[in-house]
């Protein structure tokens, strides 16, 4: 399902392989929804994946860092006690 962002949209026009454009013409027919659908879904699924990938980059850095994992193994250690200062 596409993620709306409020009522306004824009047009746009771009360049797209004539194979993928075939594509894109039959899976329109089989879904029985619009080119717009079939794009807007692709392009926040793009975004969603890169975000992700974003994050994955920063836990894989955070990873590394030996000064980042001694003080999470010194926080794990923690008995969770609530502490008043």
């Amino acid at each position: 399902m596409v993620q709306t962002y409020g009522n306004q949209s824009e047009k746009v026009t771009f360049n797209i392989p004539t194979e993928l454009k075939e594509q894109v013409v039959a899976l329109k027919e089989e879904l029985h929804v619009s080119f717009s659908t079939i794009y807007n879904e692709a392009i926040a699924s793009y975004i969603k994946q890169k975000e992700l990938e974003i994050w994955q980059k920063g836990v894989d850095m955070a990873l590394k860092d030996k000064t980042y994992m001694d003080l999470t193994k010194e926080l794990r250690q923690d008995a969770g006690d609530v502490y008043e200062y």
